[in-house]
């Protein structure tokens, strides 16, 4: 997923989601149809900067958390980052404090 047109299309959709919104009703607050709201989670358009403004007011974002993608990063990609990570005394343990931490 290295098209950023995808990437911001799946994190607006994302957020649409969890605030509980449909597509018609970001669409009508935006000023769009909702169609065109389609397009831009499906990676198909690109939102004018007018718009992206818009989409973030909406959906209670800065513009630049529609571009924080780093959680789509690939299960095997993470899973070797952390592998690399684990190699080191001092990380294992701080992040051994953390898994025991959210698994308490």
């Amino acid at each position: 997923m290295s098209d950023i047109k995808t990437k911001l299309g799946k994190r607006i959709q994302e957020i649409r989601k969890k605030k509980g919104m449909s597509q018609e009703m970001l669409a009508e607050i935006v000023g769009i149809e909702p169609n065109n709201i389609s397009r831009i989670e499906n990676g198909k358009n690109y939102p004018t900067p007018e718009n992206i403004a818009k989409i973030a007011n909406a959906l209670d974002k800065e513009v630049y958390e529609l571009y924080l993608f780093g959680h789509f990063k690939p299960l095997k990609d993470i899973q070797k980052e952390l592998m690399a990570a684990l190699q080191d005394e001092k990380t294992a343990r701080i992040l051994y404090k953390f898994y025991t931490a959210l698994n308490s």
